[in-house]
């Protein structure tokens, strides 16, 4: 009796889990009523088929699920290929290097080049110059980065500066930084078709949106008809940035911040124990 116990907490649990993980998925994805009205349809499906074992309706209700399902794949397609594409791209499959390298130096070298995209953005803004610059999280950019031209050189102001001068070879398009260098410029992203993006705003909007819907990448933005900055991630655009704002939310999102340690005061050695 045990076992069949042990069983059945360990399945509540798994489904608790897929629930939850499928929750926080829609929810980040602006599709909850979705995932509400899937709920509501499979509860409606136990209540009929297995508890009041209503053959007629049952049998309806079983191929309305089973063709339901083939329907939520073709409908969330590109969130279950950036969910697969995550499980085969986090951090531990990170180089050597990495491994080795103290969690301090890291940051210190991520908050270098991010306060360089930082200080970049601001001058284009100034001067009103389009940019679009993308930077790889735990999902590889490699097959966007592949569409543009290698660049493999140090996130700098000036470099940045002049990719995107107007009518320059390598202004059009995105540049993708992966691990504190510019990896390629003048890439091809895919552009998103969601109906919530504003008209006013242009290609380079839209295909930040984009890669922010199908990666778990961040995507900066200046405007070149306005020179406001905007910030795309997790399918999220954040509008007209300070260059303050900006760097808050870079250094919040590229550099995982660890928990700090509980202070324990040092309990007093008693004469006894001493």
């Amino acid at each position: 009796m045990i076992l069949p116990g042990l069983l059945d907490i360990i399945d509540i649990f798994l489904v608790a889990v897929l629930l939850y993980v499928t929750y926080h998925l829609m929810k980040r994805f602006g599709a909850l009523n979705i995932f509400y009205g899937v709920i509501a349809v499979l509860f409606i499906w136990v209540m009929v088929s297995y508890v009041f074992k209503l053959k007629l309706f049952g049998g309806i209700l079983d191929k309305v699920v089973n063709v339901g399902v083939i329907a939520l794949i073709v409908l969330f397609q590109n969130e279950i290929r950036r969910f697969l594409v995550l499980l085969g791209s986090r951090k531990q499959w990170s180089t050597v290097a990495e491994l080795f390298s103290s969690g301090r130096q890291r940051d210190e070298a991520q908050s270098a080049y991010l306060l360089q995209i930082v200080l970049a953005c601001k001058n284009m803004a100034e001067k009103k110059t389009g940019a679009l610059i993308v930077l790889e999280k735990n999902v590889s950019l490699e097959e966007y980065a592949a569409t543009g031209e290698e660049i493999d050189a140090k996130v700098s102001v000036a470099l940045l500066e002049n990719i995107f001068f107007k009518n320059t070879p390598l202004h059009d398009g995105a540049v993708i930084v992966t691990k504190g260098k510019i990896q390629a410029a003048s890439c091809i992203l895919p552009v998103s078709a969601a109906g919530d993006i504003p008209k006013k705003y242009g290609l380079r909007h839209h295909a930040a949106m984009g890669i922010a819907q199908q990666t778990d990448a961040v995507a900066v933005v200046v405007s070149e008809e306005s020179g406001q900055i905007a910030l795309a991630h997790n399918a999220k655009l954040r509008e007209r940035l300070s260059t303050t704002e900006l760097e808050r939310l870079l250094q919040d999102i590229m550099i995982e911040k660890k928990p700090k340690p509980r202070y324990t005061p040092h309990r007093k050695q008693s004469k006894k124990e001493s």
